[in-house]
Order: C-alpha cells, then sequence, then structure tokens
C-alpha cells in the first residue's frame, strides 16, 4: 500500500500519526523533496523520509509534534554545520551520523478530532450533536440502548431524560472517560448517581447537572454550557491528550536524542537499556560498552 493511501486507512481508522514531508534536501542526502513517511503513535515510520540518522530525528520530532498537535519544520543538519536550535515553528538539529548535506521535512499531525458521545434523542441531545462539530468534535448521537463508550473518547453526555441513562454511565466510568455528564436537575442528578452500581469516587466524577452555569435555559443554550465545559477542562489539561509524548534517552556513541519507543534501536548491557539512533552506534557501543560508560 503506499504511504497516502495508508495515510486515509489511519484517518478513517482514527489512527493518529504524523505525515512527514520532505520540502527542501541538500545533496547529498539520500531523501528528495516530495519524499513522504507517517511516524506512528509507536513509533513506527512507513516510507521513507532519509536514512537511518534522519529517521531518528524524524522520530524523536514526530513524536513530539504527535503529542502537542502542533505542525513542525525539521531540518536536519550535518554537526559542525549548526547547532540545535528551536524557534517557533521550527526547529534545526545537528545530526553527527549525516555524510553530508541537509534536509527540512514537514512535520504534521493528523490526530482524530476528540469523540463526545451524545446518549440521547431528545433536543439537547440534537443541540450537542450540532454544535461539537464547528469546535472540533466528532460527535456520535445514538439511543440510551445503543450506547458504547469507549476509553478514547473525551466526553459521554447523557441528555436522555431518564432513558438508559444508568448503563452509559457506568460503562464510561468504569472505562476512565475523562468527561462524563449528566443532564437533569440536581435532585433528579443525584438519585441517578445513587443508583449507580459504582464506588463513591467514581460517581463523584459526573458533571451534574453538566455544563457551565450560564443561565441557559434553551436546547442550544444548555448545549453551549455543556460544551464549553469540555472545552474549559481540555484546555485546563485536565482531559487528557490522546497521544503522550514519550520519554527519550542519549545515543551514548554519537549523542544524539532518540526516542524510548520500541520501534527505535536498543541494547541492554548488565540490565541498562541503551537507545541508538542507527545500528552503526549500536555496534560500536556493542564492542567495547566501557569505552562510552
Amino acid at each position: 500500500m503506499r504511504v497516502l493511501e495508508t495515510a486515509d486507512a489511519l484517518a478513517r481508522a482514527r489512527v493518529p500519526f504524523v505525515q512527514a514531508t520532505v520540502v527542501r534536501a541538500q545533496r547529498p542526502t539520500s531523501a528528495h523533496a516530495g519524499d513522504t513517511a507517517l511516524v506512528r503513535a509507536d513509533g513506527v515510520i512507513d516510507g521513507f523520509v532519509g536514512g537511518q540518522c534522519a529517521e531518528a530525528s524524524v522520530r524523536e520530532y514526530g513524536l513530539k509534534v504527535l503529542s502537542d498537535g502542533e505542525p513542525l519544520l525539521l531540518r536536519i543538519v550535518p554537526e559542525g554545520v549548526g547547532a540545535t536550535t528551536d524557534e517557533e515553528g521550527a526547529v534545526t538539529v545537528a545530526n553527527p551520523c549525516l555524510s553530508g548535506g541537509s534536509v527540512e521535512i514537514f512535520l504534521e499531525p493528523r490526530v482524530p478530532a476528540p469523540r463526545v458521545l451524545v446518549v440521547g434523542e431528545t433536543p439537547i441531545a440534537a443541540a450537542l450533536a450540532e454544535l461539537g462539530v464547528p469546535l472540533g468534535f466528532a460527535v456520535d448521537r445514538v439511543a440510551g440502548a445503543d450506547a458504547d463508550p469507549r476509553p478514547d473518547d473525551a466526553a459521554l453526555v447523557v441528555a436522555s431524560h431518564g432513558r438508559g441513562e444508568e448503563p452509559a454511565l457506568e460503562v464510561a466510568l468504569r472505562l476512565g472517560v475523562p468527561y462524563v455528564g449528566l443532564i437533569a436537575s440536581r435532585k433528579r442528578g443525584s438519585a441517578v448517581l445513587a443508583s449507580l452500581d459504582l464506588p463513591e469516587e467514581l460517581t463523584a466524577r459526573v458533571h451534574t447537572p453538566a455544563g457551565l452555569d450560564i443561565g441557559g435555559r434553551t436546547a442550544p443554550e444548555i448545549a453551549l454550557s455543556v460544551l464549553a465545559e469540555i472545552v474549559q477542562e481540555r484546555r485546563a489539561g485536565q482531559l487528557p491528550h490522546p497521544v503522550a509524548e514519550p520519554a527519550s534517552a542519549i545515543d551514548p556513541v554519537c549523542g544524539m536524542t532518540v526516542a524510548m519507543v520500541p520501534s527505535s534501536i536498543s541494547a541492554e548491557v548488565d540490565g541498562v537499556t541503551y537507545w541508538f539512533c542507527a545500528p552503526g552506534c549500536r555496534k560500536a557501543f556493542l564492542k567495547d560498552p566501557a569505552a562510552y560508560a
């Protein structure tokens, strides 16, 4: 399957990835302008944007981009041409492994829109589905009996006025869905929570009445208050990003930074795991580990 076809398939399956595209290449680098690769959340790279040493930098910064959701221009230059520098929207990395030339790669995060599951066939549920889309949410609206909360959901909002509330709430809370809201009065909301077969520390996570107190009365106003509360919690960092940035390590041979993911090259010596940018560094280290201690 071609790289762009793979990208389309991943997007349809709601799998996060970064699309890396070479926008400028200076000989004798092996990459060419237009070369494209995909960096998956586990660090696996599909496609070609340079040799293994360049791949280490693409993997490292690709996973950073996937975590923070912001695109980045990655400049990889040979050691001695320049030091690692950061500027808004771009970073320059000095790569000691390059044989010459430099390459600039645009890293574009392709993260699926966070899913908000809305339970109910009420006017408020309809307003949630309508207003959620322009806010960047993928809204699925279902009846109570069809609710299928998933652990990667951003939110579950129950707006069914008593129909199928408890099962959806219990599943979402057990799965750890970050935001769980119930459209109800305080009195009825308390009664619903008391009926759930869950420990108090879980039921205490339910927002009921759901939404910020903006005095909303109509269905769109109430939906707006709920979505505003979800946005507020996401911006405050209370709702986790779907992809966490991995830890990194320093290649003991060349000094490059390497993402600590299974797809990176590593070796274990005396119970300690070392990480490498390329097989050559790993081979040199294993030949004489004491030399790089």
